[in-house]
């Protein structure tokens, strides 16, 4: 049986799922934001669209760990002790 919308909801906001995507989007978004925007920065282009672009990029890291914590969580307690 699979879980709604509200239980993800729920697990997605709890301190340490959230403490633990914040870490990965700092890492992993700052080495996606060097190999992509490196160059720009470097350069000294850099706009609001560009700025908008590497905020953006460090949101994939937060999702996909808020995801992955969400259903790693939601399978260890559906199979219990």
């Amino acid at each position: 049986m699979g879980y709604g919308i509200r239980r993800r909801l729920q697990v997605a906001r709890r301190p340490s799922v959230v403490k633990r995507a914040l870490k990965y989007a700092v890492v992993v978004g700052s080495i996606l934001i060097a190999i992509n925007h490196g160059g720009a920065i470097l350069a000294g282009d850099v706009e609001w669209n560009r700025l908008a672009r590497m905020a953006l990029t460090t949101m994939v890291p937060y999702c996909v760990s808020t995801l992955s914590s969400v259903d790693a969580l939601l399978n260890a307690e559906r199979a219990g002790p």
